[in-house]
């Protein structure tokens, strides 16, 4: 059994992501697992929603045997970026995505929503709201292969001043082609009808868990690696 935790990076090079010397000191905190989620070349042509000063560059995701493991992941990203936020989250998948743990890229477009409750709305009523109205509309209206929901548990790092609350942060994966074309994004077959049903329906949706507004969406290539074997 271990835990996941997710950071996001403000202002990072993605090569020191990939750097094997950082992966040895994220293996000697006890990380089994890594995530690369980075904002590079290969998604620059796509859309990305920063609500901040700055886009988030990176998120990180790590498996760790237990949350006490934090602070030392903390301090080995701290030394390759100079913002950073982490949580500990619990993972849903109602779509499992295809994985190979060999630090190879994933053939597509990885796009990371993270989602913050709006204040109208208790906790109860937002999750509700999310994990069981929203998942299916979601599941139908977009072209996605893999499709990953975390629930913050608990922030692991203090948040910067600009940083609101995050509830939340998603994992959708597309098609490459759907970083320029609305169909391959929705599914929705070249059919201009179609799409716009879709689209409808997805925003009227987004719109009822309030995340139309304080909403930062990353594109990102995705990059999985094992590093239980470092340690």
């Amino acid at each position: 059994m271990t835990t996941k935790l997710m950071f996001a990076l403000w202002d990072v090079d993605a090569a020191a992501l990939h750097a094997p010397e950082l992966h040895a000191v994220l293996a000697a905190a006890g990380v089994v697992r890594l995530q690369l989620n980075t904002d590079d070349e290969h998604v620059a042509a796509a859309m990305r929603i920063p609500t901040g000063p700055a886009p988030i560059a990176a998120v990180v995701s790590v498996w760790v045997p237990s949350v006490e493991a934090a602070s030392l992941v903390t301090a080995a990203l701290a030394a390759v970026t100079g913002t950073l936020a982490g949580w500990e989250v619990e993972e849903r998948r109602p779509i499992e995505p295809p994985e190979t743990w060999d630090g190879s890229r994933l053939d597509g477009l990885a796009n990371i929503a993270i989602l913050r409750r709006p204040d109208e709305l208790d906790v109860e009523e937002w999750r509700n709201r999310w994990l069981v109205d929203h998942t299916p509309v979601a599941i139908e209206t977009q072209a996605t292969f893999g499709y990953l929901q975390n629930v913050v548990v608990a922030p692991v790092t203090a948040m910067p001043d600009d940083v609101a609350p995050v509830a939340a942060l998603v994992e959708e994966l597309f098609p490459a082609e759907a970083m320029t074309d609305m169909h391959a994004f929705y599914g929705s077959g070249g059919d201009d009808v179609e799409l716009t049903d879709r689209i409808t329906r997805l925003m009227a949706s987004v719109a009822r868990i309030g995340a139309d507004r304080g909403l930062d969406l990353v594109p990102t290539s995705r990059h999985l690696y094992e590093l239980s074997d470092r340690t």
